[in-house]
């Protein structure tokens, strides 16, 4: 057997047994929730029974997981076949839930974002860069500098990060954005098709 195959399956008790223990779930309740037995997850879980599909996928569809994570899959090359929303917490005390789209280091990112309400007034910040979204559903709110800009579902915004700026839902719910963030001062390039 190949042997980065082998490290694979032997990895995947391990993992189930942590995936299950994460979700504070006991073999009984995973047993329950699975029609699975409790013997047979056992023995997944220990590494004493090969798994196999009859048995991954009443367990993907219970922790609601896609089964290149269940089983730990080595990655693709195309991120979106691994897409992995984040929380964050920025220093503008503005909530939001982040999807990178990219993975490349130092070069343009892009990742989808929604925006979650602010508990806070927005702070102002600046740092190097270039920064362009495209409102996709709910309200943004944009501060550059001393202006204010209220921007729709399909309005873009275009901008130095340089420059004090905040955005943010305009009011009391999520707004959602596509983002490209230049972190060397790289722009989108439009060009006329007709």
């Amino acid at each position: 057997m190949d042997p980065s195959l082998a490290e694979l399956l032997d990895g995947i008790g391990p993992r189930l047994r942590r995936i299950r223990q994460d979700r504070g779930l006991t073999l009984d309740d995973l047993a329950t929730a699975t029609g699975l037995s409790v013997s047979t997850l056992s023995r997944l879980e220990s590494g004493k029974r090969r798994p196999t599909l009859d048995l991954l996928i009443p367990l993907a569809r219970t922790h609601r997981l896609a089964l290149d994570h269940l089983i730990g899959a080595p990655n693709t090359g195309d991120p979106r076949a691994h897409l992995t929303p984040h929380r964050t917490e920025p220093r503008t005390g503005n909530p939001s839930v982040v999807v990178p789209l990219t993975t490349y280091p130092g070069r343009l990112q892009v990742f989808k974002q929604i925006l979650g309400t602010g508990r806070d007034e927005p702070r102002l910040v600046s740092h190097p860069g270039h920064a362009w979204f495209y409102v996709l559903s709910g309200q943004v709110r944009l501060l550059l500098d001393d202006r204010e800009q209220l921007l729709g579902p399909g309005d873009t915004a275009e901008f130095d990060t340089a420059e004090p700026h905040w955005f943010g839902p305009a009011g009391d719910r999520p707004a959602e954005i596509l983002h490209l963030y230049g972190p060397h001062g790289d722009r989108p390039v439009t060009t006329s098709t007709s």
